[in-house]
């Protein structure tokens, strides 16, 4: 049965419902011509409706996040902000959405990174793949038939969609009953896109033309780094930019009423891969402010929330609303729109954006009664227990003490990669890097599960050697240390304002093991790395070292100097977190007073903060 037509008043009164309150400045623009055109067109079908509204509804950064659950805690999420995450508690505010403004009357998008980050993920792309395995079928991706059941319209590629590889990526895209997105993905070879770039809905509108919204895709140039392994010679990734101009004005040409874009890209300008590339990383307020013709955009990747954010063409002085709602399912963006209809067309006359909160509703039914099974056998495989621990090993101080659990890490990759050197190369010293990925992290006493492990190690990443001189090591040191904030002598080291600097996170942050080191955070940035030794004498700058090192830092993740062009000298397809399972499971038990070794600790003018550690 066809919808009648909805002022704005009536529009945002219905979305008052779902507790999604419309800025105020946004509800004016739009109420004004709708409520004249209002008085215009009257209620009776014999007259053309001269208003129409409508709704965009976005997620972003979801990562294999289905349930409001914590596989590595084996519980029920919790945080201090009070978040739920999931898609399945989203679902539920889409459903109210649509109850409120009509279902004709909604379109859900997604920005992208969708298959990977959880251990519900991980099991469907490596355990039991979706690819399927000595050639028989596999299972469908849990991530797919939510998504199909709350029938999304669209949704971009996100960086980590390729961490899988592209089999796994293609075999989930089957699975999809909507577009994956990705204008700026394109292949290699003839440079032509890999995956649709765009795609056009209708909003239908009673006795008029229908809305044609055209909504473009753009995913992150970084690919082409961070998944070099999977990507190279493959496929390549142009600026976000330098693909809207190409592509909005199309979507225009096509008659699209309204452009709304879904970018995996963050919105202040910034990079994390320094001069690695010619693309800027987090662009989408640059394609708002150089892409003229563009009305809305979903913002993903930083896994923030900004609920509401404005900028102005340079070209057109048109205001581009954007929208970034948080990571996980923590939240749902809403952009509402008001058109009215000039000479055949329709025109946005008022625009606004908001996010919803997913902790005020409970999970989707239907999402829990198609998926329980799935995550009963994933928790079922992460409570597996592969060997046992001789006693707690705690990443609490991680980020500013050299603890046993991170050696950890740095024993596994370094037995990796010495078993795989080549005879020369054999004979160099040998080094780890590794980054304190989760403050949060515990191998408790006792049985050791593959959850433990996963919670360590939260990444999907694989296992590089590269050589590095001693000089360019020390650079290497000196990056890692901007981490810390500049703490003078005679001051109190505060461990809760001493890390994250220059928007440094833990993520980025390494540590080396097999040389001694000291990171003086007395000293400005660039001079704060002291006494870097190997085998008790002092690194020399000509001094050639193979360093352990994963896939993300080694092809330029976070920017780090001279990592992505080095020499190789081992490589692996092998997840370090599964080669880190499987070394509990071969030895059984894990022991730091087998790996356990403090190299490296925090100095102010060569005290030593931390004298116990």
């Amino acid at each position: 049965m066809p919808l009648s037509p909805m002022n704005r008043r009536e529009f945002v009164k219905k979305s008052a419902v779902t507790g999604a309150a419309v800025a105020a400045a946004g509800t004016a623009a739009a109420q004004a011509p709708a409520q004249a055109a209002e008085r215009e067109s009257g209620r009776g079908s014999e007259h053309r409706p001269r208003t129409w509204s409508f709704s965009i509804l976005g997620t972003t950064d979801l990562h294999g996040h289905v349930f409001d659950w914590d596989y590595y805690k084996d519980a029920a999420y919790t945080d201090s902000a009070g978040n739920s995450c999931g898609v399945a508690r989203v679902a539920t505010l889409v459903e109210r959405q649509r109850a409120a403004k009509g279902e004709d009357r909604v379109l859900l998008v997604d920005a992208g990174d969708i298959i990977q980050g959880t251990s519900l993920a991980y099991y469907f792309a490596r355990v039991d793949p979706i690819t399927g395995t000595d050639g028989t079928a596999g299972p469908r991706h849990p991530m797919a038939v939510a998504m199909n059941h709350m029938r999304y319209d669209a949704a971009a590629l996100g960086n980590h969609e390729f961490n899988y590889g592209i089999d796994v990526l293609r075999k989930f895209e089957s699975q999809c009953r909507f577009p994956l997105l990705g204008a700026n993905a394109l292949d290699a070879k003839t440079l032509r896109p890999a995956f649709t770039p765009y795609t056009v809905k209708r909003i239908r509108v009673p006795g008029a033309p229908d809305i044609k919204v055209g909504i473009l895709g753009l995913t992150n140039p970084g690919i082409a780094l961070w998944d070099k392994d999977n990507v190279g010679g493959k496929m390549v990734f142009p600026g976000l930019v330098e693909q809207a101009r190409k592509y909005v004005p199309r979507l225009r040409a096509l008659g699209c009423d309204v452009v709304f874009l879904t970018d995996h890209s963050g919105l202040d300008g910034s990079s994390s891969w320094g001069d690695s590339l010619p693309y800027v990383e987090n662009a989408s307020n640059l394609v708002a402010e150089q892409v003229p013709g563009i009305d809305a955009i979903l913002v993903g990747h930083t896994h923030v929330e900004v609920p509401s954010y404005t900028v102005k063409n340079a070209e057109t002085g048109e205001e581009v609303l954007l929208s970034e709602p948080y990571c996980w399912g923590y939240r749902l963006s809403v952009f509402d729109f008001a058109l009215e209809l000039h000479h055949g067309r329709w025109k946005v006359t008022g625009k606004t954006a908001q996010t919803l909160n997913a902790n005020t509703v409970d999970e989707d039914p239907e999402i829990k009664r198609l998926l329980e099974a799935d995550h009963e056998l994933v928790v079922t495989y992460v409570n597996t227990a592969v060997g046992t621990c001789t006693q707690d090993l705690s990443a609490a101080e991680s980020c500013w003490k050299d603890v046993p659990i991170m050696d950890f890490i740095h024993k596994v990759q370094t037995e990796t990669v010495r078993s795989g050197l080549s005879t020369a190369d054999a004979a160099l010293p040998l080094i780890s890097v590794a980054a304190p990925f989760s403050r949060t992290a515990d191998i408790p006493r006792g049985d050791v599960t593959i959850k433990d492990v996963a919670g360590l190690y939260i990444y999907d990443n694989t296992l590089y050697g590269k050589k590095l001189t001693g000089a360019q090591l020390k650079d290497y040191l000196e990056f890692a240390a901007k981490y810390y904030h500049q703490v003078p002598s005679g001051t109190k080291v505060d461990t809760a304002t001493l890390t994250n600097a220059n928007k440094f996170w833990d993520y980025m942050y390494d540590t080396a093991a097999g040389v001694d080191y000291e990171i003086d955070i007395a000293r400005p940035e660039g001079s704060r790395i002291r006494n870097l030794s190997y085998g008790g004498a002092p690194v020399s700058d000509s001094q050639v070292f193979v360093v352990a090192v994963n896939n993300y830092r080694a092809n330029g993740g976070s920017g780090y100097p001279h990592i992505a062009t080095a020499d190789i000298a081992y490589s692996s397809t092998d997840e370090i977190r599964q080669l880190m399972i499987d070394y509990v499971t071969a030895k059984k038990a894990l022991d730091p007073a087998d790996f356990a070794v403090t190299n490296w600790k925090l100095t102010q003018d060569g005290t030593p903060v931390f004298p116990d550690a």
